[in-house]
């Protein structure tokens, strides 16, 4: 028998990063069946829009989770409306449920009801007002693994990019004591390679440091 035919279909909003990954994992033990990730490329289509991560990285990232990857290509002038249409297609697909990780910034939480509104879905936020180190501590308990691939100059310097996330990782944060731990305020950006969700985990090369504006990233291949 299918465990999942009865259960609503949902998407899950996907960085490639440990909040998404984190907030799928956590639908799924709700009994969501999460059988989308919806990550949002540039308008060349050849790197995500949000931590810029290969397209082809997320597109294998999805191969080893059993997911099927949704990835439409974006400007920031039209990313809204793109996104909005994303959903409506979706929707169309029975997709009653979103699952977004944000955690606590309110005008984002806006800005993803407004958009799933708009398109008939439902949001689901499953680290909404959770503390930071009960989420990065979650995270780590659960087995995921994860890399830090984009950062703010201004506020981590390069030796953190390529750092695993791990119990350690969390305790030289917090000594910081000005750096959010989970990230939220764009602070870091991860790639999760394997962990509760994944079938097998993701295969990658780290290849060269570039930096872009206030920016740091690290090139997966």
């Amino acid at each position: 028998m299918n465990c999942n035919k009865n259960k609503p279909i949902a998407f899950a909003s996907w960085s490639g990063g440990k909040d998404c990954a984190l907030a799928l994992y956590k639908a799924r033990l709700a009994g969501i069946n999460v059988k989308y990730i919806l990550n949002m490329a540039d308008s060349g289509g050849v790197y995500s829009r949000s931590h810029h991560l290969r397209a082809d990285v997320l597109r294998r990232q999805a191969a080893c989770m059993g997911a099927v990857l949704v990835q439409p290509k974006a400007g920031w002038d039209d990313y809204e409306q793109k996104f909005t249409e994303t959903l409506v297609k979706l929707r169309r697909r029975h997709t009653a449920v979103g699952i977004f990780g944000d955690i606590d910034l309110q005008v984002h939480r806006d800005w993803v009801e407004k958009v799933c509104r708009r398109a008939g879905v439902r949001p689901v936020l499953p680290l909404w007002l959770k503390p930071r180190r009960r989420l990065m501590n979650e995270l780590i308990k659960a087995g995921f693994k994860a890399i830090v691939v984009a950062l703010r100059a201004d506020l981590l310097g390069p030796q953190w990019l390529g750092r695993q996330i791990d119990s350690s990782f969390v305790r030289d944060l917090a000594k910081l004591g000005t750096i959010d731990l989970c990230g939220e305020g764009g602070e870091y950006h991860s790639l999760v390679y394997d962990g509760p969700i994944f079938k097998q985990p993701l295969r990658f090369k780290v290849g060269k440091r570039h930096k872009r504006g206030n920016h740091r990233f690290l090139d997966i291949v």
